[in-house]
């Protein structure tokens, strides 16, 4: 295993106390919550721009779902309201 490597940012003083509150909550460092956060930033990094990498080769290819097939799919992921039940409309306060 390679020796780990020394990084410091800026992170406002209130940020820290968190961390530390919860490390101590934890029984954990503020060390080792931070290389948590930083492999799951990363995790999900990875997996956004691999499916951006996915739909661009999908795009290239000519493999696209037309506007009108996705909102039929959206639409078909929303339940119908129970009959009887009135849409209640959004009130705009002024």
């Amino acid at each position: 295993m390679e020796t780990p490597r020394i990084v410091s940012f800026r992170i406002p003083p209130e940020r820290v106390a968190e961390l530390d509150a919860m490390a101590r909550s934890m029984d954990r460092d503020r060390s080792h919550l931070l290389n948590e956060a930083v492999e799951s930033w990363l995790d999900q990094q990875r997996r956004f721009v691999a499916l951006v990498n996915e739909g661009l080769r999908a795009s290239k290819s000519g493999k696209t779902i037309d506007d009108e097939d996705v909102d039929e799919l959206v639409g078909s992921w929303v339940r119908s309201k129970p009959a009887g039940k009135k849409e209640k409309k959004a009130r705009i306060r002024s």
